[in-house]
């Protein structure tokens, strides 16, 4: 029995358009895996904008306790990668928690 995510956590950040191409296999490289060996799954997105870049990283929890456990008891605490100053416009503050009302991808 597969176990269905309730919980999706959600990560955003910004860098400029000129240094996303370098970002982007940095983020795979260092931000994706610890998240894969954890949680249910993990989505990575990229938004070309005019002057920047958008990364979202979406991963999925079974509850709330998986997920803190994970984020050592702050779930909204970003943990910030070695180079994310250098490559991000700004650092984020926070991470989004989403409770899934609505899963219909099966």
């Amino acid at each position: 029995m597969t176990t269905k995510p309730t919980i999706a956590r959600v990560w955003r950040g910004r860098t400029r358009r000129d240094v996303a191409d370098t970002y982007e296999p940095y983020l795979r490289a260092e931000g994706i895996p610890p998240l894969q060996k954890v949680a249910l799954g993990v989505q990575l997105f990229r938004e070309d904008r005019n002057e920047e870049t958008w990364f979202t990283t979406i991963s999925y929890w079974p509850n709330i306790e998986a997920m803190t456990a994970f984020t050592k008891g702050k779930p909204i605490k970003v943990h910030h990668l070695g180079r994310d100053a250098e490559f991000l416009i700004e650092l984020p503050k926070m991470i989004e928690v989403h409770h899934i009302l609505v899963d219909d991808l099966d």
